[in-house]
């Protein structure tokens, strides 16, 4: 059984920082990958980090990159995203999940690839 529990969000000014958790169990395949998608209002849902836990790759999307960090702690089973520099944009929901890696060390950036959402944490961000 997969549960996947995110905490964490809030409202925040422009500018600021937010850590997203997700605290899961899981005791599948060690190869996996686990990730952050996000879903604002009126628009669809937006990959934006995830990392591969059998080599510890990470990868994020375009609009994030140099601002959010993903880490995980495998033993506790928490995955983490912090996020800094915080726009208006990055309002939405995020949600935390977990599926299966794309061979030989990558991870699916499409959401149909990922079998286990958590229930979402809503963050945002006001100008």
């Amino acid at each position: 059984q997969v549960q996947l529990t995110e905490s964490g969000g809030g409202s925040v000014q422009a500018g600021g920082s937010l850590r997203l958790s997700c605290e899961y169990t899981y005791s599948g395949d060690s190869r996996y990958c686990m990730g952050w998608f996000r879903q604002a209002v009126g628009k669809e849902r937006e990959w934006v980090a995830n990392i591969n836990i059998g080599n510890g790759n990470t990868y994020y999307g375009d609009s994030v990159r140099g601002r959010f960090t993903l880490s995980q702690d495998d033993r506790k089973k928490l995955l983490y995203l912090q996020m800094n520099s915080l726009k208006p944009d990055d309002t939405a929901i995020y949600y935390c999940v977990l599926g299966p890696p794309l061979p030989p060390e990558y991870c699916y950036i499409a959401s149909s690839k990922y079998p286990y959402w958590g229930q979402g944490t809503p963050v945002t961000v006001s100008s």
